[in-house]
């Protein structure tokens, strides 16, 4: 599954206010309405983008995702674009952290629940955690949804790579004073799995916590072939998945891995 010709791909980068979803909501979905008008084919928002983490109001914030995604499926629908981010789901009682993926015709064709939560800011307080990873197929290629800690386990974006994702997707709330894991992890996954990373981080502040941006698209080869800095925005790149099968060909280190010598 995936396209033989290249699409153009894109990343918005936001400064997620703490309760003031109304800001969020508006800043995000013009920054889609801006990639939707440039042609970008698959758009990517951070985690939380809708109410960072609010986690006293989470309960709160999880009850508006219906309507949110409701806009989001029209913004996709209207531009014929592909639309991922993660937000607060509720599931009876419980609250997870999802990436939520929007098609083209604007139904919801993928969703992942965050597995690894990050235990140092107390996310397992507030998140069930997720119990599986899940590729997503789409017209452009195979999706690896993705959620920031997550990153930082290399087995994890191995398992999507396996499942036949050609594309990682990571949304993030990553800290500035760490952003050099972050540039390194994305880097580092495109190169040893031979596939584009699409990672998008928030940027700004919450009380005591500066985010490090820095979002941006990656090639298989590790290159950064987009991306922002520390402040908002947006960045679009072009993504030709043939580059992938070229790149496997010269290095076929997939088809020459040894499970049996791996087994912990």
């Amino acid at each position: 599954m995936g396209r033989k010709t290249p699409f153009k791909a894109g990343i918005i980068q936001i400064d997620v206010e703490l309760r003031d979803i109304s800001i969020n909501l508006q800043n995000g979905y013009d920054g889609l309405k801006r990639l939707g008008a440039e042609g970008v084919e698959l758009s990517l928002l951070p985690e939380m983008w809708s109410c960072g983490f609010d986690y006293k109001r989470l309960s709160v914030h999880a009850e508006k995702t219906p309507d949110i995604l409701d806009n989001l499926s029209e913004i996709a629908s209207r531009y014929k674009m592909i639309i991922a981010g993660s937000l607060p789901e509720k599931s009876g009682e419980l609250i997870y952290n999802t990436m939520y993926i929007a098609g083209k015709t604007g139904d919801i064709i993928g969703t992942y629940r965050k597995a690894h939560l990050f235990t140092v800011t107390g996310e397992h307080e507030y998140f069930e955690p997720g119990s599986r990873c899940a590729t997503c197929g789409s017209d452009i290629g195979v999706l690896g949804p993705v959620i920031c800690y997550d990153i930082r386990f290399p087995e994890f974006s191995r398992a999507l790579t396996l499942k036949g994702a050609q594309i990682l997707i990571v949304s993030a709330q990553w800290p500035k004073r760490r952003i050099d894991h972050w540039r390194t992890l994305l880097s580092a996954r495109a190169i040893e799995n031979q596939v584009f990373v699409i990672g998008a981080n928030r940027c700004g502040k919450d009380p005591g916590l500066y985010y490090g941006g820095y979002s941006c698209i990656i090639d298989p080869l590790g290159n950064v072939i987009a991306g922002l800095e520390e402040n908002p925005g947006t960045a679009t790149a072009s993504i030709d998945l043939s580059e992938i099968d070229t790149f496997r060909s010269l290095i076929p280190c997939l088809k020459e891995r040894k499970p049996y010598i791996y087994d912990m």
